[in-house]
């Protein structure tokens, strides 16, 4: 881990983020003691979500299409 002082990175900032970026910490010092430290930024991955996952968790009734099919009807008429 290389230690690098401030001045420089001041003067070379573009090129230390850079390398931050490719995983190499750097450790940046003020008067020869260590003061901040320039990590890259870990970015997550997302994998695409696996479809048919929990298929076997749970069923759907045989009748779910027109299930409850005549009180649904009935709130639109306006009925009890």
């Amino acid at each position: 881990m290389p230690t690098v002082n401030i001045q420089e990175v001041q003067t070379q900032l573009g090129h230390f983020v850079a390398e931050a970026e490719a995983g190499q910490e750097i450790i940046i010092v003020r008067g020869g003691k260590p003061v901040a430290r320039l990590v890259g930024l870990v970015q997550p991955t997302h994998a695409p979500r696996q479809l048919g996952l929990g298929k076997s968790e749970f069923a759907f009734p045989e009748n779910f299409d027109h299930l409850h099919a005549d009180e649904i009807a009935d709130l639109f008429k306006g009925g009890d």
